[in-house]
């Protein structure tokens, strides 16, 4: 692969953005041998959709495919179009499948390979998805239980029945996917594993799938041939309740654009959210715009009432609480308990990270990491760590 330049600044300059983005590919790339480790003898692949779950597809697939990667999966057509230009030599998988027969032109110059999740799908690649005289490779998705995309069980037994004596397809994985595999011990996972080996029989000499990053740390018996992590990668915890074990990716910080020192009784933001003593407030330049969701708004705020405590952020040393409610671009933290002159203007909060992990800070808002890196929007200045080598 030619060489690139390392990616250190991207999106608005620094001095001109309310938040900044610190997104280390090296953490990543780390995140992904652990998780190729953890699948062996599986094959671990890596899902890149949503921009790389927000963080920048071509940064993150170069540094993937640096670290060992080779196979990957989009959601859609066009996202797996991008990945080719940015990877010529990788395995791209389209999870959502064949939307219309004139998609399959795509998939042909792109060299994508579609999920089949439907008889529509079926037909559509069937009858174009050729390359000469030779049908192109695809993926069969059979549902154990999702009742999302994917096959019934009976209709993948007809399927290979029929493509044995037909031969219009050339699948090269089965798949199905996990429903409750971050949370270890639900008997779900085990249902759908009894029946996806029941699905690997129908294609005995095609390669399968199962695991998505949960999945991986549920036991030898899920790992089939290849495993598909995605929020793993990026640092959120495939485990549930039973600790992280990857290293943070991204850190995402807000800039503090004034200090106000205000009275016991006053209130702050929409909806007039009253103060109970005198504080002080760091106004930071970050809001739901950017993709700090209006439900981490401070206790007390009336759209928070399902919501158990409040959001806080991280500053010199101390966690620090949202106060009042969370605008679109415009966030405020409660830093009283650091004293009078501990915050100024052009600090930054930090808002998930090293010191607050995404997925308490996701739980405080009544969301999950997933939703959180997914959000992030373009007004973040970001800074890439260890590119150089991509």
């Amino acid at each position: 692969m030619a060489h690139r330049p390392p990616y250190t600044n991207t999106g608005p300059a620094p001095h001109l953005a309310g938040g900044r983005l610190t997104i280390d590919l090296s953490a990543l790339a780390a995140n992904y041998r652990l998780l190729a480790a953890r699948s062996a003898p599986a094959e671990a692949a890596a899902v890149v959709k949503a921009d790389a779950y927000g963080l920048g597809l071509e940064p993150v697939a170069r540094a993937l495919w640096t670290a060992g990667c080779r196979r990957f999966f989009v959601a859609l057509p066009h996202e797996g179009v991008a990945l080719r230009a940015v990877l010529p030599e990788a395995q791209i998988f389209v999870f959502n499948g064949l939307f219309a027969v004139e998609a399959a032109a795509a998939y042909h110059d792109a060299r994508l390979i579609p999920v089949l999740n439907s008889q529509s799908d079926i037909s559509i690649w069937e009858a174009h998805g050729w390359d000469g005289e030779h049908p192109r490779p695809c993926a069969v998705h059979v549902d154990t239980g999702m009742n999302r995309l994917g096959l019934t069980l009976e209709r993948a037994r007809t399927l290979a029945e029929e493509n044995a004596l037909t031969g219009a397809l050339t699948p090269n994985l089965v798949m199905s996917h996990l429903a409750c595999a971050d949370t270890p011990d639900n008997p779900m996972s085990r249902k759908q594993l009894e029946l996806f080996q029941a699905v690997r029989v129908l294609f005995p000499e095609t390669e399968s799938s199962l695991c998505n990053s949960a999945g991986i740390f549920l036991g030898d018996d899920f790992l089939a041939d290849l495993t598909r992590p995605g929020i793993a990668l990026y640092g959120g915890s495939p485990t549930g309740g039973n600790g992280n074990p990857m290293q943070v990716v991204v850190t995402a910080e807000a800039r503090v654009a004034q200090v106000r020192q205000l009275r016991a009784g006053d209130t702050v933001s929409y909806g007039a959210t009253p103060l109970a003593r005198d504080s002080i407030v760091a106004v930071c330049s970050v809001g739901y715009a950017d993709g700090y969701h209006r439900a981490a708004s401070g206790a007390g705020v009336p759209l928070r009432r399902a919501v158990a405590g409040s959001a806080h952020g991280f500053i010199h040393g101390h966690k620090v609480p949202v106060l009042g409610r969370v605008t679109m671009d415009l966030t405020l933290f409660d830093v009283t308990a650091l004293g009078p002159d501990a915050v100024a203007v052009g600090d930054h909060v930090e808002l998930f990270g090293p010191n607050m992990p995404i997925d308490q800070v996701a739980e405080a808002a009544g969301t999950i990491a997933y939703e959180l890196l997914t959000s992030l929007g373009g007004r973040y200045h970001r800074n890439y760590l260890g590119g150089e080598s991509l």
